[in-house]
């Protein structure tokens, strides 16, 4: 029989806010903790979603014995220290994406997992989307026959704040690895690794990018063209093209309620495919499934996906020059 599960929050920011909802609505969850720099935050928030405790610090959080999984909402670059301290104090974790700013975080982060015998997944909820889960069925299928191309954005227009987290470098900021990572990683569910990665960004005065152009070439010669930018709003959408028709994930394709199946001599069909919650409730299902068998991580989003993910992203970095600290270290 599944138990309930004890969750703590790390970081009481918008995304944590939209997650702490979704979890009120998962009958087997409970918040137990939640901690946020500002008492006064954390508090308010505690209030508004039935925390049993609060914390204005990380680490009281991370060692209170009754929580048994953590929820880490901070900014990107400190994604790394506040996971370790997590799984170190013995907590199964959940971290939004991207799970590192680089590669050689991701991995000693899945060591430390392992080593620990404790479950760790990216909280890459695009996955668990019902939406996205019936393109991969559809895939699987052959609906579309073998996958020629793909095309992906992501774009919106953010406040010009240098100190805000999209700009400020000390945060992670930049379209790359705040948006620009869901056209990667629908790329990567559809077609893979690439074989050759081309990039150009333009850069800010920050020296972070705000707008990032990519075309990946595979093995087999299929190709993936995908955009992100913080400049303006964009589609954001998705297309996957077959050699038998084509698939559209409509708009926000990270978390869509639509796609369309558009196949050769053939009508339309369209899929109207609701989600729970703001959405959140499904990667939140899936942590507790895997935590009630015993897992340490997700069949569906494993360690060496999140490997492959922040891989194709340290090599676009690379490309367009951009570096965060951590890279520098």
């Amino acid at each position: 029989m599944s138990k309930t599960i004890n969750w703590g929050i790390i970081g009481c920011g918008n995304i944590a806010h939209q997650f702490a909802s979704d979890l009120l609505l998962f009958e087997k969850a409970k918040l137990q903790g939640v901690a946020s720099r500002s008492q006064d935050k954390a508090l308010a928030f505690a209030e508004k979603y039935n925390s049993a405790k609060y914390y204005s610090s990380y680490r009281e959080l991370a060692d209170d014995p009754e929580i048994d999984v953590v929820y880490i909402a901070t900014p990107h670059t400190f994604h790394f220290e506040n996971t370790m301290m997590c799984l170190q104090a013995g907590k199964a974790v959940l971290c939004e994406k991207p799970m590192g700013v680089n590669s050689e975080q991701v991995k000693t982060m899945i060591y430390e997992a392992r080593l620990r015998k404790l479950f760790l997944m990216e909280a890459v909820w695009t996955r668990f989307i019902p939406a996205t889960e019936k393109v991969l069925e559809l895939i699987e299928k052959q609906s579309i026959g073998d996958i020629s191309f793909g095309r992906a954005d992501f774009g919106f227009k953010a406040d010009k704040n240098p100190e805000g987290r999209v700009f400020n470098k000390k945060l992670g900021g930049g379209s790359l690895l705040d948006i620009g990572i869901y056209p990667i990683y629908l790329s990567l569910l559809m077609l893979g690794v690439p074989k050759t990665i081309h990039a150009m960004a333009r850069m800010t005065e920050t020296q972070v990018d705000s707008f990032c152009a990519m075309l990946f070439d595979y093995p087999k010669g299929e190709k993936a063209i995908l955009e992100s930018t913080v400049e303006t709003s964009t589609p954001i959408e998705g297309t996957i093209y077959g050699t038998n028709g084509s698939i559209k994930i409509h708009s926000p394709f990270h978390h869509s309620k639509k796609i369309t199946l558009s196949q050769f001599e053939a009508s339309d069909e369209v899929f109207e495919i609701d989600y729970t919650g703001h959405g959140y409730y499904h990667e939140i299902e899936e942590v507790a499934n895997c935590l009630n068998a015993g897992m340490t991580e997700s069949k569906k989003l494993p360690h060496g996906l999140s490997l492959n993910l922040i891989k194709i992203i340290d090599q676009v970095k690379q490309i367009i020059g951009l570096k965060y600290d951590a890279d520098l270290a």
